[in-house]
């Protein structure tokens, strides 16, 4: 099918959605929710929250719930976009072709901002409409889970960190990059089923799915830091390089790196052959995350 209707449409959506969650600007303290809401407005093509969404239609979900949940997701990636650019982290004056957070609101707001998407993120879940109170708990351990510190996106950054200027294993880069980037990519594919009550099997097969997209996304990433310019990524390339960062090009070279994200589909259509074309967004969406270019 063709992906990008279907990117496009969900994007408003969830923008939409992300628009009633929000405080509004001039809400007071209104230079919190100002910086907030630069950010999550800033741009972004909503590829986590779409991947709870396409999760929840192969199974035939409501899109309400979807959406409610996709948008509190977006608000959890917003902040730890917005820590990352932090001078203290990666240090960069642009996101998404704009301006980073702290740059236009200082570090100490930045540093808040993200703190206070986390906490709207929780509040949002804690909320979260058309699930049982176990199933909405069970949600927010799983966000909770792959944005902590054990194989969680903090501990990942903890290790990319921790590792930059040394010579890293195959195994710890695949940590690291599961870790970062995999571990809420995956929750976004597992909380999406959970939410509209999926089979233990059906959340085997798409905790397959999402764990090699995830990785995939971040391979990509590796790639166009390389090979692209600022203008087409919306943020400073070649940084990677320049910190001596932890990267699938810099380990294994740029065909090698892109011949293992090939891979890494291929596997991941595999594990959601059984569901049939209402899995055709998923599948469509894995091949978007590989051929994307920004």
């Amino acid at each position: 099918m063709d992906i990008q209707p279907y990117l496009a449409e969900s994007k408003k959506l969830v923008d939409q959605f992300l628009e009633k969650l929000l405080p509004g600007e001039n809400e007071e303290p209104a230079a919190i929710h100002r910086a907030m809401r630069y950010s999550v407005f800033a741009g972004g093509k909503r590829v986590r929250p779409i991947l709870v969404m396409a999760s929840g239609e192969s199974l035939g979900g409501e899109r309400m719930v979807l959406l409610h949940l996709g948008s509190a997701v977006e608000m959890m990636h917003t902040y730890s976009l917005i820590h990352d650019d932090l001078p203290a982290l990666d240090n960069d004056d642009l996101r998404r072709g704009q301006p980073t957070c702290h740059k236009i609101f200082g570090e100490a707001m930045a540093i808040l901002a993200g703190d206070a998407l986390m906490t709207r993120c929780y509040q949002v879940l804690a909320a979260l409409p058309g699930v049982s109170e176990s199933t909405r708990v069970r949600i927010i351990g799983e966000i909770a889970n792959a944005t902590g510190t054990v194989r969680g996106m903090i501990g990942g950054q903890v290790v990319d960190l921790e590792s930059e200027g040394k010579t890293v294993s195959p195994d710890l880069l695949e940590y690291i990059h599961h870790s970062k980037t995999g571990a809420l990519l995956t929750a976004c594919v597992r909380c999406g089923a959970l939410a509209v009550g999926a089979t233990g099997e059906e959340l085997v097969a798409l905790t397959g799915y999402g764990s090699k997209v995830g990785l995939v996304f971040q391979i990509v990433d590796d790639i166009l830091d390389v090979t692209s310019s600022s203008e087409e990524l919306g943020k400073t390339p070649g940084k990677d390089a320049k910190v001596k960062k932890a990267t699938y090009p810099a380990l294994y070279g740029l065909d090698a790196s892109r011949t293992k994200a090939r891979e890494l589909v291929e596997s991941a259509l595999r594990d959601i052959a059984e569901f049939g074309q209402k899995a055709d967004k998923l599948r469509s969406l894995a091949r978007f995350v590989l051929q994307r270019t920004a």
